[in-house]
């Protein structure tokens, strides 16, 4: 007998993700056999920068969300970059990677302590334990007391890389320092000696605690090697500039098709948008920098806020795993482990180059470059969140923003189905997943959670005048 189930929302993700499946048996195997993901939510962002000043627009995207605000900014300044015909100075462009870099650990250290080990450990019965599952736990008292410990500690770590964000950033989250042509804090060496000491803290977690936890929890859960794969393509548009001319990256820019350890580059113009599932007006499939936000509900066939984007009309899986993949760093596999296991070494490669970054600053040198306000431009700005790859567009008339979009890391991995009716990465990945207990299916949870989904980066209306509406949700 078929089951319908709705993960109505999705918890310990940002935002509201609603995940649809149905559960068969299939040759004896008790598995998902249909999938939909849905975005609940519909802000905006893209609607109100249209008349504004170009520069406000690091300062609004920042606001897309309150977890991974830096990356927004470091799109939006990129591609005001462009749009002014302007660069950052080394100063500038170091600061960026730092605050960018710290935002990096925060994140990462966040996703598997706070996130994804509650799927994996039975913890105290007090919130945010319970309610829980009495699902497949593996893992021994000792074990799970380590790891439940270092949950503590990972609060204090995460703290800290905030504090790290905030020293050059301004404050957490949304940090106001990012600027066209560079940034607005100067390097002190008060500062640089601060930031160094912070490393001296997180970078031994990271290393001793953090990645023999991944390490442990992966020899316990092997058969998660095996779990959540979806379709294998990884896209990265790559990060940190170690240059002026942003031609050399620490994380490269690149795709592979179906676990190909073959790199191919990345053709920003071979990137489009599809709507036909999701609630925004139907139209020609577009790049964004031609694209639209029209929304729609209802509207038949739609299911999610989220529109589907697609790389030569294939849909991508982006994150620490594709980024660590195009990269050469990490091509063990693609499965909800491997996620893990290259989200943990790529927060170590990050923190170990800030220290060699923050110790190329100069307090003497200029941090940014003055421009002028184009009167017309287009332009884009490409980077990475901690989730995945982030791109802004925008085109200028008359000296103010004619146009704006934004595709985040979790519009691409949570996407709806294509117009071609291809199901989106997560989708993908859950299908045929074989379910244990279909009143408690951990197996759907642990994929979801190993994607790090953020739904407040992935779907944006306001409506002015109305009151907020407050709903309390049965879990």
């Amino acid at each position: 007998m078929r089951i319908t189930a709705a993960f109505d929302p999705v918890t310990r993700i940002e935002g509201h993700l609603n995940i649809t499946i149905s559960i068969d048996r299939v040759n004896g195997v008790q598995q998902v056999v249909d999938v939909k993901a849905t975005g609940g939510l519909f802000r905006g962002f893209e609607k109100q920068l249209i008349g504004r000043d170009p520069r406000d627009a690091q300062h609004i995207t920042e606001r897309i969300c309150g977890v991974c605000p830096v990356a927004h900014g470091m799109a939006a300044v990129k591609n005001l970059d462009g749009a002014f015909g302007v660069s950052a100075p080394d100063n500038g462009r170091i600061m960026r990677n730092l605050v960018n870099g710290s935002n990096f650990v925060e994140s990462h250290i966040l996703h598997f302590y706070l996130l994804s080990v509650p799927d994996f450990i039975e913890g105290p019965a007090m919130p945010p334990w319970q309610a829980d599952w009495k699902v497949d736990r593996r893992l021994d008292k000792t074990a799970s007391g380590s790891l439940l410990n270092h949950y503590i500690q990972a609060l204090t770590m995460r703290r800290k890389a905030d504090q790290m964000t905030a020293l050059f950033g301004g404050k957490v989250p949304h940090p106001p320092a990012y600027i066209v042509g560079g940034f607005t804090c100067t390097p002190r060496q008060e500062r640089i000696d601060q930031f160094n000491a912070f490393l001296d803290e997180l970078i031994p977690f990271i290393r001793d605690v953090y990645i023999p936890d991944v390490e442990i929890l992966a020899a316990h859960y092997e058969d998660y090697y095996t779990i959540g794969r979806g379709y294998g393509n990884l896209l990265a548009f790559g990060v940190f500039e170690l240059d002026a001319a942003g031609t050399n990256r620490l994380l490269a820019r690149g795709h592979a098709v179906n676990g190909s350890r073959t790199i191919q580059p990345l053709d920003v113009g071979l990137i489009t948008e599809h709507v036909s599932h999701s609630w925004f007006q139907n139209g020609t499939e577009a790049n964004p920098s031609a694209g639209k936000t029209i929304p729609e509900n209802p509207k038949n066939g739609a299911y999610s806020w989220l529109k589907a984007p697609r790389y030569q009309q294939l849909p991508y899986e982006v994150g620490p795993l594709a980024r660590m993949w195009i990269n050469g760093d990490y091509q063990n596999g693609i499965s909800v482990m491997d996620r893990h296991l290259s989200r943990a070494r790529e927060a170590l490669k990050v923190a170990e180059a800030m220290r060699t970054w923050v110790n190329q600053l100069d307090p003497a040198g200029p941090v940014y470059n003055p421009s002028s306000v184009p009167q017309t431009a287009d332009s884009y700005g490409l980077t990475e969140a901690p989730r995945g790859a982030l791109g802004h567009w925008l085109e200028i008339t008359g000296g103010k923003l004619s146009r704006y979009q934004v595709i985040s890391p979790t519009t691409w991995n949570c996407s709806p189905r294509d117009d071609a009716g291809k199901l989106g990465p997560i989708e993908q990945a859950l299908l045929g997943t074989a379910v244990e207990n279909s009143d408690q299916p951990i197996e759907v949870m642990r994929i979801i959670h190993s994607f790090d989904p953020c739904l407040d980066c992935a779907t944006h209306i306001i409506r002015p005048g109305q009151k907020a509406k407050l709903i309390h949700l049965g879990m």
